[in-house]
């Protein structure tokens, strides 16, 4: 890896850690004493300086109850904000396991498989993934929308709101 990758590296990093950080509204100080850090060492770190620890890098998402392997990921991806769109859903993690699981039941014959039906069965479950989100923020639209009209508006009372007949 060139100077400039890892340059690279240590932005993104730094950018994803302060992200993730300020989401879940903690200090400096916070998140390095769960650490077991000191206070300095855990701003260098967070700076992204040094070399990228794994290590570290895991005891943050335990200290902040994120992905440790989005965070990873997002180092690949050059994309801090997928650590945090990852965050919660733990959406790296549970595809580390889901692969782990498929290793040891598939073994040997993982080398098997054409790169053409790896990369065909991963777009469309992916795309079928983001189907879901569209479909999901459709229907909770679609359901806010349908009850809406039944709740009651300011002024539609008689507790002297405006409902079109003046007193005297």
């Amino acid at each position: 890896m060139d100077r400039a990758e890892r340059q690279s590296q240590s932005e993104t990093l730094s950018a994803a850690l302060r992200l993730i950080r300020t989401h879940r509204r903690m200090k400096t100080t916070e998140i390095a004493q769960a650490m077991g850090m000191a206070l300095r060492s855990y701003e260098h770190f967070e700076s992204g300086g040094g070399r990228v620890n794994l290590e570290r890098i895991h005891r943050f998402a335990e200290a902040t109850d994120c992905d440790a392997y989005a965070i990873l990921a997002a180092l690949a991806l050059g994309s801090p904000e997928f650590a945090l769109r990852t965050a919660d859903n733990k959406l790296m993690t549970i595809l580390m396991v889901a692969l782990q699981e498929f290793d040891a039941e598939v073994g040997d014959v993982l080398g098997e498989l054409d790169a053409r039906t790896i990369i065909n069965t991963f777009t469309k479950a992916l795309k079928d993934l983001a189907l879901q989100s569209v479909r999901r923020d459709s229907a909770a639209n679609a359901w806010l929308q349908q009850r809406l009209g039944k709740l009651v508006a300011p002024g539609d009372g008689e507790d002297g709101g405006s409902s079109g007949n003046p007193t005297p």
